[in-house]
């Protein structure tokens, strides 16, 4: 019996498994999304799409997580299956797959939420097994900045009910399609509601896209900043401009001098990326063609050639919701996909 318990100690060693609880932020986690680590090792995210990947060995994987309110969601995959949970508000722990075959299984931990429905954590994971080697990333690095779209807000939404933040669903977001089929990492920097000078609601003293885009965490009033460095993006899609335009259409000089900002922003924070333009899916008629024109500006005057516009197809929404659905942001990734690999030559 001796030889025996030996023998299994030795494998789980050569495996590289170990059967003690991990903190969120521990190496055999792997991480894509903008988060702030704190000093326990729990990580804090409020952006959509940040996830979480590792691998184990048994037949149970729960965490300890914590959230500020209640409107956390997060997907958790388990060998590539979904399954959408709501996180309760304060720390506990929660179960994320049990009854599972003994063997090894691979855990991906999506969060679902729109950046304004709060902040929510993993804190650490634990398993009745033991722990694999993380996944590995893709190379190619994409980040998106945008609003509600770029959220993937509403697409999950039901008829006759009223919306919920259970109805966001960024994995299946134009972006993280994008990602996934350009095999890169992706980014969402998104706000709902928020533009690139004003929100919805002509506010132009609450975040907008240049607030937020220095911000691992854009909670106010405690927002936490994101050092840029931390993230080398191959290829910038920037997607902001729907909600400038709801209150009518901004002065031309104030909007194109705050894009060139903007984009002269991101040409300083990333020397190594491609920035593309682009009006989104939502607007259409005279405001689309104005949001055009601002962008062809922009582009013009920054003169740079790591700098284009990139054409975005007008998508309706449905009788529901004016945001797109799950099948437009399909056709959105599809929109943009060849002008992406055509840029970036992948």
């Amino acid at each position: 019996m001796r030889l025996r318990a030996m023998a299994l100690l030795l494998a789980a060693v050569a495996a590289g498994v170990s059967a003690d609880p991990i903190a969120a932020s521990d190496a055999h986690v792997a991480r894509m999304g903008r988060a702030q680590v704190a000093g326990d090792g729990g990580v804090r995210f409020s952006y959509p799409g940040v996830s979480f990947y590792l691998n184990f060995d048994g037949t149970r994987l729960s965490a300890v997580t914590q959230a500020s309110g209640t409107d956390s969601y997060v997907d958790v995959l388990i060998d590539g299956v979904p399954r959408k949970l709501r996180l309760e508000a304060g720390r506990q722990t929660t179960v994320l797959a049990d009854g599972l075959k003994p063997g090894a299984h691979a855990a991906e931990i999506v969060n679902r939420s729109e950046t304004w429905q709060g902040t929510a954590a993993l804190l650490s994971f634990d398993t009745d097994g033991g722990w694999r080697a993380a996944p590995a990333l893709p190379g190619r690095k994409l980040m998106v900045l945008g609003d509600s779209v770029t959220c993937g807000a509403s697409m999950d939404r039901v008829a006759g009910e009223k919306a919920d933040a259970s109805w966001a669903n960024p994995r299946a977001s134009y972006g993280m399609l994008l990602a996934r089929r350009l095999d890169a990492q992706v980014q969402l920097v998104c706000y709902g509601g928020r533009g690139l000078i004003r929100t919805w609601e002509g506010k132009t003293n609450e975040l907008n896209l240049a607030d937020y885009y220095g911000m691992a965490l854009p909670t106010q009033p405690d927002s936490v900043p994101w050092d840029q460095r931390d993230y080398r993006p191959d290829a910038i899609i920037v997607a902001i401009g729907t909600n400038d335009m709801t209150t009518g259409i901004p002065d031309r000089d104030e909007y194109v001098g705050a894009y060139l900002s903007l984009v002269r922003r991101l040409l300083r924070d990333h020397p190594q990326a491609q920035i593309m333009l682009t009006e989104g899916a939502i607007l259409h008629s005279e405001k689309q063609a104005a949001l055009h024109s601002y962008i062809a500006d922009t582009v013009r005057i920054v003169a740079d050639p790591r700098v284009r516009a990139i054409a975005s197809t007008h998508y309706p929404g449905d009788a529901i919701d004016a945001h797109p659905t799950r099948e437009q942001h399909a056709s959105m990734a599809d929109d943009l996909l060849p002008q992406v690999r055509a840029v970036m030559r992948w």
